[in-house]
């Protein structure tokens, strides 16, 4: 039996949502672990594991090294947001290709990036950053209302709010404030344009230096002013890709990246596309999966691909579409109640997965007291023809679902 290159991964984060991605790389390569916590659920995928304090770059070095020394490493790969940066320090420490630390400091940093797209011609929007409440008073006054206000460098929408008028402004930069706090790489707020359109992400995948859009996600928010995502849908023969490839290549382009998978993250403003951010990760929230359930592309494989020096498969095997929707409560409080129809279940192909994240009796808070962690009950994946068909199964399967919750007295 011929030796399987091995590939270092950093943190295999959660199973729930990330354990597709471990299960992909592991089914083509041999896998060694650094993780902050004793392996569970990633055993039956990896042969080797260190225990390390992932926000510590000397120990996660140490670490690297030791498991380096054991293994002959092929690569290493990352797609957890917190990690980026100091995974490609550790990558150009054991000589194994990667983007340098700085590329992905820009990618992290919202504020950086936005100052490389305006430089190199990329639609994007208004930026300034605000230390003080008096700074981002100063700023709305140059990109006007609405605004909004974010941390210049957090993920997942948390600590993000749109401010339709001034006196809005205090109770905002606050709320963006406690986001920024909850960050160690950069703890500032951004005060930026209000891009007015739906939003979609374009899921890339680059190979020195050229990018393809391999497909396009259109996702669904809750209510204002908060940004936090309810769903996303993707469909192999999306019209809205062959639109969009073409501006997320020129954003990953002006961020250096020069190789990896990118989840990236832009609104239509009168039907053309203007940059939000880069993530130079898989997308979260399953989208990785929906990709490869309408295309058949697998982007964990593709990223551990590149991470090791090969090229990917990007050859669609698939022509379907394919959608998820978080399951959060109406209301604040403790769930009291969570329940699926299983004969419906039962009888339903198109159903995939069902996916409890909260137990009875957990609280769910919903913006602005919680956050997309604290306020999601669960999810569900469907699958269909194309995205009208598969926009029927979300609602068909949501009136077969119950989330209820009871406030506090």
């Amino acid at each position: 039996m011929p030796v399987r290159p091995l590939v270092l991964v950093v943190a295999s984060g959660d199973e729930t949502y990330r354990g597709y991605c471990l299960e992909q790389v592991a089914a083509a390569y041999d896998v060694v672990l650094l993780t902050g916590t004793e392996p569970s659920w990633e055993k039956p995928y990896i042969v080797d594991h260190a225990i390390v304090d992932l926000h510590d770059a000397d120990a996660l070095l140490a670490a690297g090294r030791a498991l380096a020394s054991r293994h002959e490493l092929a690569g290493i790969v990352t797609w957890e947001e917190w990690h980026l940066v100091l995974t490609a320090g550790l990558a150009r420490a054991l000589g194994l290709p990667a983007n340098s630390v700085e590329v992905m400091r820009a990618c992290r940093n919202k504020a950086t990036a936005r100052t490389l797209f305006a430089r190199n011609a990329v639609p994007s929007a208004a930026s300034m950053k605000a230390r003080t409440l008096p700074e981002a008073g100063r700023a709305t006054m140059t990109v006007g209302f609405p605004a909004v206000i974010k941390p210049a460098a957090f993920a997942g929408s948390i600590g993000v709010i749109r401010v339709d008028r001034p006196e809005e402004l205090p109770a905002a930069f606050e709320f963006a404030s406690a986001g920024a706090n909850q960050c160690r790489e950069d703890t500032g707020v951004l005060v930026e344009e209000y891009l007015d359109g739906p939003e979609v992400s374009v899921e890339c995948v680059t190979q020195r230096g050229e990018t393809t859009a391999v497909a396009v996600t259109r996702k669904s928010l809750g209510p204002a002013p908060y940004f936090y995502e309810t769903g996303h849908t993707v469909d192999a023969a999306d019209p809205l890709l062959a639109q969009v490839a073409q501006v997320a290549a020129a954003a990953v382009k002006a961020l250096g990246v020069t190789d990896g998978v990118q989840h990236v993250e832009m609104r239509l403003v009168d039907g053309r596309p203007r940059l939000i951010e880069v993530n130079a990760r898989i997308g979260g929230d399953m989208i990785g999966h929906l990709v490869r359930l309408a295309t058949g592309i697998d982007l964990p494989k593709a990223a551990a691909d590149l991470a090791c020096g090969h090229s990917p498969d990007l050859t669609p095997t698939r022509c379907e579409a394919a959608g998820i929707r978080m399951l959060y409560p109406a209301a604040s409080g403790t769930l009291t109640e969570r329940h699926i129809n299983q004969p419906f279940t039962a009888r339903t192909p198109w159903l995939r997965q069902v996916q409890w994240i909260r137990q009875v009796g957990d609280p769910l808070l919903l913006p602005p007291e919680g956050d997309l962690f604290t306020a999601r009950a669960g999810f569900y994946i469907v699958t269909g023809r194309n995205t009208a068909e598969v926009a029927e199964h979300l609602d068909t399967a949501a009136e077969q679902i119950t989330v209820t919750t009871q406030a506090a007295r």
